[in-house]
């Protein structure tokens, strides 16, 4: 209790500012071998056969690894629907199948990197390919070709809210505005692509050194798909160089476990290093969720927020991930901080055939967020009302509740909030309302100006905890 209010002092702060740090891809051992990773290259497809010939005979290949290698082929944060490596020789169904473009097809271990790559380009793969799914309004229909044919439809998870009376709501309302909103996939763009060592260790455990967020996750994923116990996994996180929800699923680590697994049946007990280069990060790693959001709400003439309405479609990519997570944050943060007592939901996340989404820092509060304070700024410009002014008048205090009918949290007083950031920046409050202060830009010119703006959001803490 004595650090409670005390600065503290970063332990590894000095070790990364004399580059001391040792991050994944620093790491060695004597003897490693490397590794590569050969990726679907395409979006939609049933992978026929795998040839793997040319690259085993190869000059310093040691293992070539694909399907039939994998002893349960599946894994997932979530539930395990993703292949660790799509291919025809596995008893779980279709896993033949690549659903997105950096779905993992096979992998080389060998003497070096520069052999690895090029074994990988020997690698002969029979695909037919399939229609694609991109649209997620189509994937969400019903009759719609199914992207993991063994699941009754496309939707990951559905979430509704029913708060108050809708109908009443609009009824009350002077003026009404809406909004329709999409928000991009994000790249996580952390400075450390992913990369790692892995090893049997003195205990015999397969042992994966690589930056992850959710260490027991790992090993539970990774111990499931080699058919071993949890405690013959062993995972070890070294610094970290960047994860903002990135590391959260799965990129290399199962593959890479499979690895030093195949190897120590070989009698070969050499470690592995792989490292990703940028163009493998993006292409084999989840995203931040695209989200398109139909919205309408109303207020009264005096700026009253009477009712929201709000329709949520999230593209949730080739697999699960933490996509239904994701979904309950934009569904909590897609009404903001602010008393609604009449509220409509709908929002759904399903599968298409791009890259997976997963957490990305704020884990869908930005995207509800936007569409929520969008149509804060639509009402506040209608009804001739100050942005500030609108947002302190319908503020949440300590009696409110949530849309999902939940308290806020002790600490937090949102009208103190919106009032101080006012303050703080482009705002005055004269005879009790609020108002821009006189602002005038130096650049003089037809082509750059410059702006301000002004929005507030919820996000959850403690997810882990």
């Amino acid at each position: 209790m004595s650090q409670i209010g005390k600065s503290q002092p970063r332990i590894d702060a000095l070790d990364k500012v004399l580059g001391k740090a040792n991050y994944s891809g620093d790491l060695t051992m004597p003897d490693m071998l490397y590794m590569k990773i050969l990726f679907a290259g395409r979006p939609h497809a049933i992978v026929k056969s795998i040839d793997t010939s040319k690259a085993a005979r190869m000059d310093g290949v040691v293992l070539v690894l694909t399907s039939a290698d994998v002893p349960v082929n599946e894994y997932g944060l979530q539930i395990p629907d993703q292949p660790v490596l799509c291919g025809p020789d596995s008893d779980i169904p279709f896993a033949d199948r690549v659903r997105f473009v950096g779905d993992q097809v096979a992998a080389v271990i060998a003497e070096t990197e520069e052999i690895a790559a090029a074994a990988c380009d020997l690698i002969e793969v029979d695909y037919e390919d399939l229609p694609l799914l991109l649209d997620p309004y189509e994937s969400a229909r019903k009759g719609s070709m199914l992207l993991h044919p063994d699941k009754e439809d496309n939707v990951y998870k559905s979430l509704r809210i029913r708060k108050g009376d809708l109908e009443a709501g609009f009824e009350a309302a002077d003026l009404v505005v809406e909004g329709e909103y999409h928000t991009p996939v994000q790249e996580h763009a952390y400075l450390e692509p992913e990369a790692g060592l892995a090893f049997i260790d003195d205990q015999d455990r397969v042992t994966i050194a690589a930056a992850g967020q959710w260490s027991f996750d790992e090993q539970k994923q990774i111990a499931h798909s080699l058919g071993l116990e949890r405690d013959q996994v062993r995972i070890i996180h070294p610094t970290i160089g960047g994860a903002f929800g990135g590391r959260e699923d799965l990129s290399i680590q199962v593959v890479f476990g499979l690895a030093v697994y195949r190897l120590r049946e070989e009698g070969i007990l050499r470690p592995v290093k792989i490292v990703w280069s940028r163009e493998e990060s993006i292409i084999g790693h989840h995203k931040r969720h695209a989200y398109h959001i139909k919205t309408r709400w109303g207020a009264t003439r005096d700026g009253m927020i009477t009712a929201a309405e709000v329709d949520i479609v999230a593209d949730g990519g080739a697999y699960m991930y933490t996509s239904n997570k994701v979904l309950a944050n934009a569904l909590i943060s897609s009404t903001s901080v602010y008393n609604i007592p009449n509220v409509k939901i709908d929002a759904q996340v399903v599968a298409t055939n791009k890259v997976p989404g997963g957490a990305f820092r704020g884990f869908g509060g930005p995207q509800g967020a936007f569409a929520a304070e969008s149509q804060m700024n639509k009402l506040a410009e209608q009804l001739g009302m100050d942005p500030v002014e609108l947002r302190v008048k319908n503020a949440m205090n300590k009696d409110s509740l949530t849309s999902v009918q939940s308290p806020l949290p002790g600490v937090a007083n949102v009208t103190e909030v919106l009032e101080r950031c006012a303050h703080e920046s482009f705002w005055v409050k004269e005879d009790g309302s609020w108002h821009k202060k006189p602002l005038r830009s130096e650049e003089v010119n037809d082509v750059l100006k410059r702006g301000f703006g002004y929005a507030c959001g919820i996000k959850n803490i403690g997810f882990s905890a």
